[in-house]
């Protein structure tokens, strides 16, 4: 969402969106009127000097929720500029998509399994169990994930290149840590340049038959708390001192912990998961807001 919220401290107010829009938001229907929200919206309205607050109200204005943590403090600001590393998770922030969603809607269980999916990045079902769950509901086999791969590109979040490319530059280490599949996530990483052993992910696994067999469960990223797991490895392996973990999820704000993220980016430009969004230290719809504050 360009424009939402500026890295620099200058707090706007928005109308609509322009270029990178928000697809859980059509902006059409987007607007702030006498200082208050009407119908479905999301907006920025000023609040004493140099503060912001995000207003997301729900269908028919029944509920409306404010986030305060859409302009990053000093603190914060120092953390993304100066960190040795970043996290990123991938299903619904790197990429547009839930990955075993369109598997699933490709084999045809989509609705089922979005459902799962739903309940368990909300953090109302422990992961593994989602995990699990989702994939018995259509057991892809060795083939369909193959067709699907080939039919059906990743599609990326706008501005996601871009800042790859400028974290690297200024020598940040970049990671994609994910509950999603790494045979779907090697051709993410491919088109963002990151190496194979910089993913933290799960796999799916066959018979040489090609049947389904299962997940790996004896990757981090399978269970509940893996992905903090999995930053807490990085870090230590690396004697990383600063890294910031980046997500719209229940199970990427956990990595921010003691030994593992020392910072959590909610980005919620596809999916705004508003338990997840009000606990992070910062919150950015576009990815622009991140790329902006790196100067």
């Amino acid at each position: 969402m360009e424009g939402l919220v500026s890295s620099g401290i200058n707090t706007v107010r928005v109308f609509g969106i322009t270029k990178h829009q928000s697809r859980f938001l059509p902006s059409s229907t987007l607007h702030l009127r006498n200082n208050s929200v009407c119908g479905f919206g999301i907006g920025v309205e000023k609040k004493e000097k140099k503060q912001c607050f995000v207003v997301a109200a729900s269908v028919g204005g029944s509920k409306v929720v404010h986030f305060e943590n859409t302009l990053p403090s000093k603190e914060v600001l120092e953390l993304w500029r100066n960190g040795d590393a970043v996290c990123f998770d991938v299903d619904s922030t790197v990429c547009l998509d839930e990955g075993i969603d369109e598997l699933a809607e490709f084999c045809g269980a989509g609705k089922a399994v979005a459902e799962w999916t739903a309940r368990a990045m909300g953090g109302s079902v422990p992961f593994e169990e989602a995990l699990a769950a989702r994939l018995s509901l259509f057991n892809p086999s060795l083939s369909q994930l193959q067709d699907f791969l080939e039919q059906k590109p990743p599609r990326l979040s706008p501005g996601i290149e871009e800042l790859v490319q400028k974290l690297k530059a200024n020598g940040i280490v970049v990671y994609l840590i994910s509950g999603g599949f790494r045979q779907m996530i090697n051709p993410v990483a491919s088109i963002l340049g990151i190496p194979q052993e910089n993913i933290f992910a799960n796999q799916l696994l066959f018979r040489s038959s090609g049947e389904f067999l299962g997940f790996d469960k004896n990757e981090p990223t399978s269970r509940s708390g893996g992905k903090a797991v999995a930053v807490q490895q990085i870090k230590k392996a690396h004697g990383f001192k600063t890294l910031t973990m980046v997500g719209d999820g229940a199970t990427d704000f956990e990595a921010r912990r003691p030994g593992g993220a020392d910072m959590f980016v909610c980005y919620a430009g596809v999916q705004l998961r508003e338990s997840v969004a009000a606990k992070a230290d910062w919150l950015v719809f576009s990815f622009k807001d991140l790329i902006n504050s790196l100067g």
